[in-house]
């Protein structure tokens, strides 16, 4: 008995390593090959998908560092567009006050011209007023002093004596 066990030990130990070999060769063919090709599938993913966020993260720092530029040169173009607009609106100012000036010294030399030829329309006004005064003076003189016929006749040869002279 102790033999037909031994051997019945010995041929089930058999076909149980027979089976498990077997099984062993299935389970490689059948499901290890694409349970390793999908983990090596999964890794090579994997290492391409660090590959790519390595890259993204260099261009980001590379974006980063154009921005960085493109507002350093922002500003510094902000701070000489304002130092234009400084200057220019000192300019403008400037000129303004000049033309400014400039208008009032013309309006200041219109003025006193007009003051001129008003003083001197009134000077010629006053001088013919004089003048038509004086006359008016010398004709009731003339009307007093030739009332009789011996005055003028005195008269006239006065003016004919300091007309030949």
């Amino acid at each position: 008995m102790e033999k037909l066990i031994n051997e019945f030990s010995f041929g089930l130990f058999f076909w149980q390593s027979l089976i498990f070999i077997g099984l062993i060769l299935l389970l490689r063919k059948f499901a290890w090959k694409p349970i390793l090709d999908a983990v090596n599938e999964r890794e090579t993913s994997i290492k391409d998908a660090m590959n790519s966020a390595e890259e993204a993260k260099k261009e980001m720092a590379s974006i980063q560092e154009d921005n960085q530029k493109v507002l350093k040169e922002a500003r510094a173009e902000r701070e000489a567009l304002l130092k234009d607009a400084r200057s220019n609106g000192a300019d403008i100012v400037a000129q303004a006050k000049a033309e400014a000036k400039a208008e009032a010294d013309k309006i200041i030399a219109q003025a006193q011209e007009s003051i001129q030829n008003e003083k001197r329309a009134a000077i010629t006004e006053l001088k013919n007023q004089v003048a038509q005064i004086s006359l008016d003076i010398a004709e009731k003189v003339i009307d007093s002093e030739l009332d009789s016929k011996e005055k003028q006749s005195k008269l006239v040869n006065q003016l004919i004596k300091d007309a030949s002279l």
